[in-house]
């Protein structure tokens, strides 16, 4: 077995495959065409040499690094990068001074480059902000987590968010494909031979990631074997090299709120198959199968509630199997919980009412319980009229108290459960019509 990494320019060999290939042009660029493409906002704002503050927010493998870098190349400014993993407010100063000087004495002006913005703490976020307001530099951050909930106000009010999205499998193709054509950076000048069909596992498995396609398609170079001066890419070779699980999934970052609201829209709106779809996303990516079923309890009550009483009792078993026999069996019970919970009858009707008493019951204070409805365990609570006239439903018609009122009386009459015509909440409704119109008859007398 040879390394085809040995027969590379010597000057190139020390740099990894994705720092060789990183685009050097906005046309070189790979997707993003949501920003990127010709006639869009931020792409004329470059080619015109316009600078300005922003944050750029996306998943790693998406080109903000190199998108920032273009920037700096198409404006001719200078390019200063500093990681918020290691860098303190010391390192950011002496970069506002190297700005300065570099505005003053050259007439240069200068992108600062923060990765991993998010990793910086509040107080440090408002080192930046009188510079950027000045326009000692240009701000450039780059995080993979949602500025919204990262950074403050004061430093989002001064900056634009763009949002980078993964790539797509054509658009990772087009990154394979000029890393083994390309004969001055890629493998080009190797006679690497790739099948289609291999192409395509390594671009689902980078998962929208252009350096995890160039970091992997390295590694596949290095190990493959020459045969009549042919590298060849097996399939036994490419099961070798991802062997690992390569779905990215965070249980602290943003992918995972929002796989478990698709999966959890997905069961509210009715479609058992995109909420199986959701729910094995999640199991594939490494998420907890008992966080998925604590949720599931979770959307039983609020989604489905009395309009079907089985369903929490399902989710309730469902995660009383998984904690007995575990993976995989466990994960079954899971998505068989998870399939009834989108066919069953839908009602929030429970839900809503719930907050709307939880409102009054914080609006308006501690009312009285009403005398009828108070306890008279003594003699002198009797004779203060406790429990005065309180009709016992037992002994009422229909075991119904009709024009009864159990309300303080500031909330006489408020009405929080409405039924929906759906399930087990239809009949429920009906019943309590019935005893409306009683009600009513009652008030006439």
């Amino acid at each position: 077995m040879k390394r085809v990494a040995n027969k590379l320019p010597s000057e190139e060999s020390f740099q990894p495959l994705a720092a060789r290939m990183r685009p050097r042009s906005l046309d070189e660029f790979s997707g993003q065409s949501h920003l990127l493409a010709p006639g869009k906002p931020l792409r004329r704002a470059i080619e015109q040499g316009i600078l300005h503050s922003m944050i750029l927010w996306g998943p790693p493998g998406t080109g903000k690094t190199t998108l920032a870098q273009i920037m700096a190349e198409k404006t001719n400014a200078r390019f200063e990068r500093l990681s918020a993993i290691f860098s303190g407010v010391k390192d950011i100063r002496k970069a506002v001074e190297e700005a300065k000087t570099a505005r003053a004495e050259h007439h240069q002006a200068t992108i600062l480059f923060i990765d991993e913005v998010h990793r910086f703490n509040k107080s440090q976020q408002d080192v930046f902000l009188p510079y950027v307001e000045d326009g000692t530099f240009t701000l450039i951050g780059a995080t993979t987590e949602n500025p919204s909930f990262e950074l403050n106000s004061a430093l989002l009010s001064r900056t634009r968010v763009y949002v980078l999205k993964r790539l797509t499998e054509e658009e990772l193709l087009q990154v394979l494909q000029q890393a083994l054509t390309d004969k001055e950076r890629g493998l080009g000048k190797l006679s690497l031979h790739f099948p289609d069909a291999l192409q395509r596992i390594l671009i689902q498995a980078a998962d929208g990631d252009a350096r995890q396609v160039l970091n992997l398609l390295e590694i596949i170079a290095d190990l493959a074997e020459e045969a009549e001066g042919t590298f060849t890419v097996t399939e036994a070779l490419l099961a070798e090299v991802m062997q690992v699980n390569l779905r990215r999934f965070d249980k602290q970052g943003e992918a995972f709120y929002d796989q478990i609201s698709a999966l959890h829209k997905s069961v509210r709106g009715s479609s058992p198959d995109a909420a199986l779809y959701w729910l094995c996303r999640m199991l594939d990516g490494g998420c907890d199968p008992l966080y998925i079923a604590r949720r599931a309890i979770r959307m039983a009550n609020e989604d489905i509630g009395i309009a079907d009483p089985r369903a929490v009792e399902i989710a309730l078993n469902a995660c009383e199997v998984y904690e007995r026999l575990g993976s995989p069996e466990g994960e079954l019970a899971i998505a068989e919980a998870i399939v009834y919970l989108a066919c069953a009858p839908k009602s929030n009707a429970v839900y809503m009412a719930f907050n709307q008493a939880m409102q009054d019951a914080k609006t308006h204070g501690s009312l009285e319980v009403p005398l009828h409805l108070r306890n008279a365990p003594t003699k002198l609570m009797k004779n203060l009229g406790y429990g005065k006239a309180y009709r016992y439903a037992h002994n009422e018609p229909d075991a119904y108290a009709a024009g009864e009122n159990y309300f303080p009386e500031k909330l006489a009459n408020r009405v929080y459960y409405r039924p929906v015509p759906r399930g087990l909440e239809a009949k429920i409704a009906e019943r309590l019509a019935y005893f409306h119109e009683l009600d009513k008859k009652a008030k006439s007398k």
